[in-house]
């Protein structure tokens, strides 16, 4: 399931006019996990200061396709006149947003073959978003997990909490197996207000309780995102001598020869990602797969265009209501 990028995202992937993107090799040899987002971030507000997004991503606090009987008064005819759709202006108190970083931190992310792992990209990946919200003055909580919770702090937005939740991050570690139910269903259990539930994880577990839990989730009114980590190699295989292979949730060796294991390997991996896509089309939730050598900047494109298609907020700035009040 594809974020379906606009016209202003080049086929490359890169946003049109956009600057020089941060390679991740580059930005994870940034030790502070704060300091990381800071520059994704950055890149990132820059990116969209010189693309066509500028102009009406960073004005109004939403937009949404119009629909007959809205009010025609908020029609934006500028950007009518670029997309050639029609698209009604939304404003600040209609969106509230409260978010929720749900990170995966079992065994299985500590694997990389770039010189940082899945679990470094997850990290960066959420503390990324989390200070991005910050900005927009965004309530932000967040759960790291393995086979249990590991840590959980409630979404908020007040001073001190966006360090929290960075120390949070720093502090994490890569644990023991995979159980995707507990976060999910705590969270569906729990978190009264809707919001924007984002989990970050690799998914290389068995899915057979992630139905039943997307199914709470959305029943209580939640807007899902899953973005799915993966290093290049899980999704090529392409090794180039037998080894042996460490199976990071069960612990056990196998000796490998990846020339003749290879597209048992990538038919089983296909399946599983099938089956993952499928749960998350039928549930409405949204599906984004990233290899780790994926620039950040453009995973929050990926963030920005999804939403503009769903009608969500993702960047905004005050604005005056009709009749000028603030």
């Amino acid at each position: 399931m594809s974020s379906g990028l606009p016209s202003s995202v080049s086929k490359a992937g890169r946003p049109a006019g956009a600057a020089s993107l941060i390679d991740p090799a580059s930005l994870m040899r940034i030790k502070n996990l704060e300091l990381r987002a800071r520059a994704v971030v950055e890149g990132f507000l820059t990116g969209i200061h010189r693309s066509p997004y500028h102009g009406f991503s960073v004005e109004f606090t939403e937009y949404r396709q119009y629909s007959p009987g809205d009010d025609t008064r908020f029609l934006d005819w500028k950007l009518y006149g670029r997309s050639d759709r029609y698209f009604i202006k939304c404003f600040e108190d209609e969106t509230n947003l409260r978010c929720y970083l749900l990170v995966d931190l079992s065994r299985s992310m500590s694997f990389g073959t770039l010189g940082y792992t899945k679990a470094d990209y997850a990290k960066t990946t959420a503390a990324t978003i989390a200070h991005f919200l910050s900005l927009q003055r965004d309530a932000v909580g967040l759960m790291t997990f393995d086979e249990s919770i590991t840590d959980r702090i409630p979404a908020r937005f007040r001073p001190g909490h966006i360090h929290q939740i960075m120390m949070s991050l720093e502090r994490a570690e890569s644990g023991s197996a995979t159980d995707i139910e507990k976060p999910l269903e705590q969270i569906a259990a729990t978190v009264v207000k809707r919001g924007l539930v984002v989990l970050i994880s690799d998914l290389l577990t068995p899915i057979g309780s992630l139905k039943k839990q997307l199914g709470f989730l959305r029943a209580r009114g939640h807007e899902v995102v899953i973005l799915r980590v993966l290093d290049p190699r899980e999704l090529d295989f392409q090794f180039d001598q037998p080894a042996m292979f460490h199976d990071v949730e069960t612990g056990k060796d196998l000796y490998i020869d990846p020339e003749q294991a290879r597209q048992k390997y990538l038919d089983q991996f296909r399946e599983h990602s099938q089956s993952i896509h499928t749960i998350c089309q039928n549930m409405g939730v949204e599906l984004l797969q990233i290899s780790i050598d994926r620039s950040l900047e453009l995973i929050l494109f990926d963030l920005l265009a999804d939403r503009l298609k769903r009608g969500r907020s993702v960047v905004r700035q005050r604005i005056p209501r009709a009749g000028g009040v603030a």
